[in-house]
């Protein structure tokens, strides 16, 4: 709840996360915090979505600095692109784009405590990228778990990237993620531009 009343906005999607309890920035001087210098506001930016992904500040800036700026030269793709392809391309963000966990925390949970095969292989590294070929499945001794039955009902709209059967529990990587079918809250032009400044 700290991370979505810093950041302003309700990051993970659920609704415990509301924030019309409380708009304030946490802290002693929350309410009267001002951010009005452009650092400041590429700061944000960036922190808004490194949140939003869960990430920690050391893998957050290899995949913009590194990763993702390799990637874009070898090819000849935009870095925003190449950067939005790698965050949607980490296994525990594809477990949540499925529908099969509700927030990009419980999708964490699920792939660390080994829940899913990776190609038929016990998987438990959230932060691997996968390509398309590669298929997610539950494993059978969750098949009957009354969460994964829940979420599974969940109506989540299911990018075109990935292909998904609620009743056999798996996900098959059908191609590299596109923009325009998932939003993010934030602007990765300045996400890279701060980096650059940095």
């Amino acid at each position: 709840m700290r991370l979505c009343r810093r950041e302003g906005v309700n990051i993970f999607g659920s609704a415990k996360y509301n924030l019309k309890q409380r708009k304030t920035t946490p802290g002693q001087h929350g309410s009267s915090m001002q951010r009005n210098s452009e650092y400041g506001k590429l700061l944000r930016n960036k922190q808004l979505l490194k949140r939003s992904y869960l990430l920690s500040e050391k893998q957050f800036a290899k995949i913009v600095k590194v990763t993702a700026s390799q990637y874009a030269k070898n090819q000849n793709i935009s870095h925003d692109f190449a950067l939005f392809q790698f965050l949607e391309r980490r296994m525990d963000v594809i477990v949540l784009r499925s529908g099969l966990a509700q927030t990009i925390m419980q999708a964490r949970q699920m792939v660390v405590h080994g829940h899913f095969t990776l190609n038929g292989v016990k998987h438990n590294v959230p932060s691997t990228f996968l390509k398309p070929g590669d298929k997610i499945a539950l494993r059978d001794g969750l098949k009957k778990s009354p969460l994964y039955a829940s979420n599974a009902k969940n109506a989540v709209k299911v990018p075109s990237w990935i292909k998904v059967d609620k009743n056999a529990y798996t996900i098959d990587v059908l191609s590299l993620p596109q923009k325009g079918e998932i939003e993010t809250q934030a602007d990765l032009l300045k996400v890279i531009e701060f980096y650059a400044r940095a």
